[in-house]
């Protein structure tokens, strides 16, 4: 299991737009399994590359329901509204309200570099846009609606 420094809002490597994958490789796939083993240690249920640092278009996903893989992923369709909280790893212990669209359909690669489309709602949707930001240089504060707050500590 490898670990990834998660870079925080401020640092500039999270506000540069990210490069097309356009091959496989060793490295790559080594990447997103990091990625993975990143997010999972963090308890998050998304992780862009740039937030470990690399301006690679790649991403990843859990919301519950198994990994997925993003590589070059762009938004096809979207429809309806949700509004709920939002945070990230890269914002630690803050949260905002943030409104995005309830249904995506995202085109991207899978590891074999196939393109494939992933239907998202809810959840999924969300963490499908955040993380689709992410390689354009976005963090969710940008459209936070309240500004940001801090999440308050469990049990207290």
């Amino acid at each position: 299991m490898a670990l990834r420094k998660i870079r925080e809002m401020g640092e500039e490597v999270l506000t540069k737009h990210c490069k097309e994958v356009t091959k496989m490789n060793l490295r790559t796939r080594l990447l997103i399994k990091d990625l993975f083993d990143t997010m999972y240690k963090a308890a998050g249920v998304g992780l862009a590359a740039p937030q470990v640092g690399i301006l690679k278009r790649i991403a990843v996903i859990d919301v519950g329901d198994g990994p997925i893989v993003l590589i070059n992923p762009e938004i096809i369709e979207q429809d309806g509204e949700q509004t709920g909280e939002e945070g990230c790893l890269s914002v630690p212990g803050k949260y905002g309200i943030v409104t995005r669209p309830n249904y995506v359909k995202v085109k991207t690669l899978t590891e074999d570099m196939e393109e494939m489309i992933i239907e998202g709602e809810e959840l999924l949707a969300r963490a499908l846009c955040h993380e689709i930001e992410h390689l354009d240089g976005k963090l969710y504060v940008e459209l936070a609606e309240d500004g940001l707050h801090d999440v308050e500590n469990e049990g207290e």
